[in-house]
């Protein structure tokens, strides 16, 4: 009975958890995997807004050009232009998740 749970309740959830999936006001935009410079991202957008999250662990002093390259791949991603400072993250210097508007 406990394995049977496992692997019905239990196991699904922990293969969803290593998934990357968007803020909730993002559901139904497109998503594209992108790596720039070494770094996989995932980017969800639409025509005025991406969100990318970057993939894997980087130490401290490794995040440092990441911001960068958050931009660069929301550009590869959706074939438009990152508008210059509109970067936003919902932590203060968080290389993890980053939302940028788009002019396409």
């Amino acid at each position: 009975m406990r394995q049977i749970l496992f692997t019905l309740l239990i196991l699904p959830c922990l293969l969803l958890a290593g998934c990357a999936t968007s803020s909730p006001d993002m559901m139904g935009t497109l998503r594209k995997e992108v790596e720039v410079e070494g770094i996989n991202f995932v980017v969800f957008h639409d025509l005025n807004e991406a969100e990318v999250i970057r993939m894997g662990y980087l130490r401290r002093h490794e995040r440092q050009g990441v911001p960068r390259l958050m931009a660069i791949a929301a550009e590869q991603a959706s074939g438009c232009r990152v508008i210059v400072d509109s970067m936003t993250t919902r932590l203060p210097g968080d290389t993890g998740v980053a939302r940028f508007d788009l002019g396409c």
